[in-house]
């Protein structure tokens, strides 16, 4: 139940109870009233018919010794006091007054149904304002709860843009209640930490652009190098860095959200096929994309041991439905290239990249996720052991930063049959005059990139 709910429902009861309590007391002090009233007046009327009698004026008002008079009434007198007495038994209620005058017994009685009528529509007016004051109440309260729970909800959304990453985003202040201290409080506290991440954002990005020149310049020395074993090592160790650098750098162009797809149509499939075979040459070159990324783990295995779309047993393509969609090829490629080789390091064979419409699941059968990673989504500088150890996080940072550029969904889930899956929603690309088709790619339609 939402907190508006609960604030109306608690309004309401309120209003009601207080109707409830309000009708109650009304009624017992308007009974107890005309009783009291009433009584007063025939034991007056009763006192005069007493005095009339014992100087022997005969009224007529009076009645003596009646047979009907009430039990409770008649001991009363019998003990010599003067009383009055509400009879209710009958179909009319009668009201009794009474006094012993010698040896007989002087009674006046009336009917007390007027009383009745008037404490009837009394109730039935209780009721009505109850009714009507609890309808107020729940008004009263569902607007109150609405007021308080639009805030809220708007203070929850932009709390949650700031969480994903939007550092500009700040909440609306207003009013001087509690709810506008903590909005004081969480803006404070977004202010701080934007301040923070630019801060730290901003030394990665000029540490990785200072090192670029001489890293340049390191992989072109190691390039000149006489062929040998350490001169491949030194090679390879300079290749390394220049990718990481070369990560860094993109991971800052990306906080900065400037960065424009541009826009072509192209077939799924065959932007797929392509970044499986970029992500097996950036895997033989021992630097790819995703050779950053966190440890992780991997998704359903596929259904087939091996089939015509594998190549190598590492990775294989399966189309299930192909389309056109319209986006940036280089973009998507590389999406790809960072899941597929953050699969082939960190998971386990078979790796099977499927397209379904415009969807695109990269899964393999290795230990999956973190569920800090399936928790919070990719967090850069991350460590995380894995089949192919620890990483940095940045294969799935950039993956996650590629397709907000592109407006695309990335999730990242550990399927019940084991392994992990990174499902690329490319549905809202799709062009709608595109050729759908289905089955699995032939050997050559995908290559390993050994």
């Amino acid at each position: 139940m939402g907190l508006r709910a609960k604030i109306g429902i608690a309004i309401s009861a309120t209003a009601a109870v207080v109707a409830v309590l309000v009708g109650v007391l009304v009624h017992h002090r308007t009974v107890n009233a005309q009783l009291d009233l009433s009584g007063h007046t025939l034991d007056s009327r009763l006192q005069t018919t007493v005095q009339d009698r014992a100087a022997g004026i005969d009224t007529g008002r009076g009645l003596i010794n009646p047979k009907d008079l009430p039990g409770p009434l008649r001991a009363l007198v019998e003990g010599g006091r003067r009383g009055v007495y509400l009879e209710l038994g009958g179909r009319t209620p009668y009201l009794w007054a009474a006094t012993k005058l010698g040896p007989d017994i002087v009674a006046l009685k009336r009917p007390y149904d007027r009383e009745q009528q008037t404490v009837r529509a009394l109730d039935r007016m209780l009721w009505v304002a109850g009714a009507a004051g609890t309808g107020l109440g729940c008004v009263v309260g569902l607007l109150v709860a609405h007021r308080l729970g639009r805030r809220l909800t708007a203070s929850a959304a932009t709390a949650q843009r700031i969480a994903e990453g939007d550092l500009g985003a700040r909440l609306p202040r207003t009013g001087n209640d509690e709810i506008a201290q903590l909005t004081a409080a969480v803006n404070t506290m977004a202010e701080a930490l934007a301040g923070r991440l630019r801060a730290e954002r901003d030394v990665t990005a000029n540490i990785a652009h200072e090192l670029r020149t001489p890293v340049a310049g390191l992989v072109t020395a190691a390039g000149l190098l006489p062929p040998s074993r350490p001169a491949e090592m030194v090679q390879e160790r300079a290749a390394r860095v220049r990718g990481l650098m070369e990560d860094v750098l993109e991971v800052a162009r990306l906080d900065a959200r400037t960065e424009e797809a541009d826009r072509e149509v192209r077939p799924l499939g065959e932007l797929v096929r392509r970044a499986v075979s970029a992500s097996g040459q950036a895997g033989g070159q021992g630097a790819g994309a995703g050779g950053g990324t966190a440890g992780r783990g991997a998704s359903e295995p596929d259904r087939a041991a091996a089939g015509p779309g594998s190549v190598d047993g590492a990775v294989r393509v399966r189309v299930l439905a192909d389309g056109l969609v319209e986006t940036d090829p280089r973009r998507v490629e590389r999406i790809l290239v960072n899941l597929i080789s953050n699969a082939r390091r960190h998971g386990a064979e078979p790796v099977t990249v499927e397209v379904d419409g415009g969807l695109i699941r990269v899964r393999d059968a290795g230990p999956g996720f973190p569920e800090a990673l399936l928790a919070h989504g990719p967090q850069r500088f991350r460590t995380s052991g894995g089949r192919g150890g620890p990483g940095l996080g940045l294969g799935l940072t950039i993956a996650a930063g590629q397709a907000r550029v592109l407006g695309a969904g990335l999730r990242f889930a550990n399927p019940s049959a084991g392994g992990a899956q990174a499902t690329v929603d490319l549905r809202g690309a799709l062009c709608p005059e595109g050729d759908d088709g289905a089955g699995e790619t032939g050997a050559g339609g995908a290559a390993d990139g050994r």
